[in-house]
């Protein structure tokens, strides 16, 4: 599942010069790539974490989902034109009304779950108390 998003990252960097923003097909290719090595690390170190299974398992759902969705509404971003929430990979650029909407709720959804995935993943690796 990790290194899927990886090689979708090195793929966009293909088709970065077809998009209607190439700037923008630019951070897609480097959101896929990033979050690629950030999931396969994560993988490194999931064992370390120590929460409760159901919590793990959200920790664990809400990241694939900020980190592939990071990437898919990066790469919509770029198809579509759109300026939303990206003043310096978009500037002066607006899409349609609707094409803005889908992508500005899409990068709100990212940032509050990659959030909120993370402050669960770190309280899972905090250091454990020495036992007696």
């Amino acid at each position: 599942m990790e290194c899927f998003l990886f090689l979708i990252g090195l793929i966009t960097g293909f088709l970065e010069q077809h998009f209607a923003n190439v700037r923008m097909g630019l951070a897609a290719h480097l959101e896929g790539v990033m979050n690629g090595i950030f999931l396969l690390a994560l993988g490194g170190a999931w064992s370390a974490v120590n929460l409760r299974p159901a919590i793990k398992t959200t920790a664990y759902w809400t990241m694939l989902y900020g980190t592939y969705m990071n990437w898919v509404f990066t790469t919509l971003a770029a198809i579509f034109g759109t300026g939303a929430l990206s003043p310096i990979t978009a500037p002066g650029r607006v899409g349609q009304p609707w094409q803005e909407t889908v992508v500005t709720a899409g990068f709100m959804s990212v940032g509050i779950v990659i959030v909120f995935s993370t402050v669960l993943i770190l309280w899972g690796l905090r250091a454990k108390p020495a036992q007696a």
